[in-house]
This record gives C-alpha cells, structure tokens and sequence, in this order.
C-alpha cells in the first residue's frame, strides 16, 4: 500500500505532536492519503497540509478537551488519531528530580491517555467507528539505563493501548500503537553528547543504520489503515530491538 493512496478520502485525522519529526511526516502522508488533518501542539508548526493547526499542551486537561472540542467543531469530527506528543529525558533513578519524572510521565503517559480519552468520546459519540495509533517506544519494554522515566511512560502507553482497545472495539474503534527505536529527529538529537552512541546503535540494527521519520510515519500511517488489527503494539525500529546482549553468534564473528 502506498501512502499517496487517497484510502482516507472524507476522513478527519488528528495528530497530536504534529509540528516536527514524526509527527510532520505523518500529517504530510495522511493528508497526500486524502486526510484533513489538525495538528495539536506546543510549537507552532511549520507551513504545510494541515488544515487546522491548535497549540496545546497534552499534559493540559482543558487544554485537550478544548482543543479535541475545536477540531470536532471545525473539521466536523475526528475518524483517525494520531497520539504522537511526547518528551524525553536522561537522569539515574537516584538523582531523578520528582519534578523531571512528572514532566516526562506528565506528557508521554498522562497526555496519550487525556487525548485517547478526548477522541475516543468523540468517536464514540459519532457512531461511525475509528483509529488511535500511539507512538510508544522499543525503550517501553527494554531496559534502558538513565532513563527510567521515558521507559516507563513509553510501556505504560503500550497498555494503555492494550485496555483501550478492549474497551473501544464494540463501538468500531481500533487501538493500536507503533513503537519506534532510534529515530533521525530532534529528540535524538540529544544524543550526540553520548560518544559513539549513534554509531552503536545504527551497527545494532538488523537492517543497520538509524530509522527516519518518515519510514516510521509510513508505518503509523499503514496501521491506520488495517481494519482487522487491534491491541496491538509494532516496533519500527529497523531490528534494533533483535540486539541480545547473550547472542552466542558475536563469539563466532570475532
């Protein structure tokens, strides 16, 4: 399936964190797809396909729930979701300042669930079914040092999914999440104080190298799309997550 393919002609999508990095490639795919997309987010978004463009803090309960409302409104309801909106963050467990795990879990956890929550209503309310893909992360069920926060908002997205799912599929909607690995965008972009990081992880990888937004929008924009599938959690992480640390294979390639 292409993505150009105008398979949501007539479809109102919304895409919370849509103004850079995945999230901007997944409103230009669902929009060239034949989407009307709204974009929800702290920073404005550049000039693009978006048809309505909302600043909101995910973390926000009004703030969700008037915007959510604004797109309904506008747009004349919501048939796709795109939960993307998230932060990350770096700090050993013994260091972590409460603070910092209440803005990373504040956003990544509770602002998928407030959106999921808004959007679902809406879906519900419609009659007409749906789709809510969440981004999640491979960090949600690996075990990644210094980042205990991101973790555990990422595999409690991941379940949310899951619940969610459960819950919304009599009323014809699907829940699904896509979780990335190491991605070209701007949050990774913090990871060039760590030496030889990228370098590591793109040799770890099964198809090498390190993803692109757009390869992970595309596989966001595909589960959109699958009408038999829910509670279901894909990584698009090019293979980094097949990395075993006990692979008895490294022995024999040395």
């Amino acid at each position: 399936m292409a993505v150009s393919d105008p398979i949501f002609d007539g479809l109102v999508a919304l895409v919370t964190g849509g103004a850079s990095g995945i999230g901007a490639s997944v409103v230009r795919m669902l929009s060239d797809a034949g989407a009307t997309v709204a974009v929800l987010d702290v920073a404005p978004a550049e000039t693009g396909p978006a048809a309505l463009t909302l600043r909101c803090d995910v973390a926000d309960e009004d703030q969700v729930e008037q915007a959510v409302a604004h797109v309904h409104e506008d747009l004349g309801g919501v048939d796709l979701a795109v939960l993307n909106a998230g932060v990350g963050g770096f700090g050993a467990i013994v260091d972590l300042p409460a603070a910092e795990w209440d803005r990373v879990v504040g956003v990544n956890l509770r602002g998928t669930f407030l959106c999921l929550r808004a959007v679902a209503r809406r879906m519900v309310a419609q009659g007409r079914g749906g789709a809510i893909v969440a981004v999640t992360s491979i960090s949600g069920f690996l075990v990644d040092r210094m980042m205990a926060h991101y973790s555990v908002s990422k595999a409690g997205a991941a379940e949310l999914v899951r619940v969610a799912a459960r819950e919304l599929g009599p009323f014809g909607i699907r829940v699904n999440a896509v979780a990335p690995g190491t991605t070209d965008t701007p949050l990774f972009a913090t990871t060039e104080r760590l030496p030889g990081y990228r370098d590591r992880v793109a040799e770890r990888a099964a198809l090498g190298g390190v993803g692109t937004a757009d390869a992970v929008a595309q596989a966001v924009v595909a589960v959109l799309g699958l009408e038999w599938v829910t509670g279901q959690v894909l990584p698009a992480d090019g293979g980094v997550s097949l990395w075993s640390p006990i692979d008895p294979a490294e022995s024999l390639e040395r």
